[in-house]
């Protein structure tokens, strides 16, 4: 009998950081094969989407590609996508992968596992909105992201020529008042201003109208009142249109349509509202909420299948009172950590702890204008809130934090070495 084969499915900020910590504890140590399965290549941290959106973030510099990755911290990767599983047989069906033009790369296989982890992350909900689908930009991936950067570039050049311009400002209107409609909505700004100062736009045509739509009572209703009323503000002294306790009822190519009936003129929709784990966790076998999250214990084992087990967004952990884990990155991160722990006391033959989430405090980016937060958060206390140059070096501290996690101290001051000097040398937005 081999060692045990542990399948992370999901390169994020959760699967990462645990195949990461498990092909130091196990893998390099030859006590368990630690394999990564996923679709894409590469791994870009997810709260900084926005960021790669805006052009601000170069994907080349600061993705990890997971074959190199994988050979220096002691798991294998595997290229595909989880198609079905069959939990008798412990083995999952992963779907054939095609490239641009259809042609079959890699045929649809098969991956045998001990102990299954599922670390899908999550994507946004549209709720079944009409036209959404069709003409909204959605930020939930690499990919999606580069799209909607292509398209905000065409869209500037285009209002650079009045007879192409269909207002009298460039419109982006943003459903969703959560951190990343938040964040987005400030990057833009920074994003005019840079456009024309590389030479892109002139300082008329650089005119820029921003709409955050929120169907909840305040901007960012999952963190506290206070952060939500300071980044409303410090959005609206940005030219930022916030609007609050408004639904969105169908979305168009040049508006969004309210629950009221008002039509919001736009050039640009983007889709930030509500998130939900993917759509086919649903259809595994194993029990799921109606966010399609996988239900787990405090364990953070399935419900169903103690062989399987579930982290980060597309996990529904009970937190106690009838509530659950936030999805948000500190709480996938703190999974991570916590999971490697129990799956190295399984194979150890030890009983397995429940996971208890301690919320650190929350910080929103605001472009290189603002950044607003709290930090030390307990139950007991409200934390203490930050805002402005500290508030910034807070936030970046929690990228290094994720870097530290997956590279090492070694690389990740290295890391910060190389930024340090690309800031100097290159330009600080990407425009191709």
């Amino acid at each position: 009998m081999g060692i045990p084969k542990i399948v992370i499915v999901g390169g994020g900020a959760a699967g990462l950081g645990l195949a990461t910590r498990l092909g130091r504890t196990l893998g390099k140590r030859q006590r368990a094969s630690i394999v990564l399965l996923d679709r894409d290549t590469t791994h870009v941290w997810k709260p900084l989407l926005h960021e790669l959106a805006t052009g601000v973030l170069n994907s080349s510099m600061d993705e990890v590609d997971f074959r190199g990755h994988s050979a220096a911290h002691h798991y294998r990767y595997v290229r595909g996508s989880l198609e079905g599983l069959d939990r008798d047989a412990k083995r999952l069906k992963i779907a054939a992968i095609v490239d641009e033009d259809g042609s079959e790369v890699l045929p649809a296989r098969e991956l045998d596992y001990d102990y299954l982890v599922l670390a899908l992350g999550s994507v946004s909900n549209d709720f079944g909105t009409p036209g959404v689908a069709e003409h909204c930009h959605f930020i939930d991936s690499p990919q999606q992201a580069k799209s909607f950067q292509r398209d905000m570039i065409n869209t500037f050049l285009r209002y650079s020529d009045p007879a192409l311009r269909r207002h009298a400002e460039l419109t982006v209107g943003i459903v969703g008042g959560g951190a990343t409609g938040v964040e987005l909505a400030a990057e833009l700004f920074d994003v005019s201003r840079m456009l024309n100062a590389y030479g892109v736009t002139s300082k008329e045509d650089q005119r820029l109208r921003v709409h955050v739509i929120e169907a909840a009572p305040r901007l960012l209703p999952g963190l506290s009142e206070r952060i939500g009323t300071t980044v409303r503000q410090e959005l609206e002294k940005l030219g930022v249109t916030v609007h609050i306790d408004t639904a969105i009822k169908e979305a168009r190519a040049d508006r969004l349509v309210t629950q009221e009936g008002e039509e919001i003129e736009t050039d640009l929709n983007v889709w930030a509202a509500g998130v939900k784990a993917p759509d086919f966790l649903a259809e595994l076998g194993l029990a799921t909420n109606k966010k399609n999250q996988i239900k787990v214990q405090k364990t953070l084992q399935s419900v169903d299948d103690p062989a399987i087990f579930a982290l980060g967004d597309c996990a529904s952990c009970p937190l106690g009172d009838d509530s659950f884990v936030p999805p948000r990155a500190q709480a996938a991160h703190q999974q991570s950590r916590h999971l490697a722990k129990n799956l190295e006391a399984l194979l150890a033959g030890k009983s397995l702890s429940p996971f208890h989430y301690r919320d650190r405090g929350s910080l929103v980016s605001l472009a290189s204008y603002d950044a607003v937060g709290n930090l030390m958060r307990s139950s007991a206390s409200k934390g203490l809130f930050l805002e402005g140059w500290l508030a910034r070096k807070f936030y970046a501290s929690l990228y290094r934090q994720h870097q530290l996690s997956i590279h090492g101290a070694p690389k990740t001051a290295l890391t910060w070495l190389v930024d340090k000097l690309n800031r100097y040398l290159k330009p600080r937005m990407k425009l191709h």
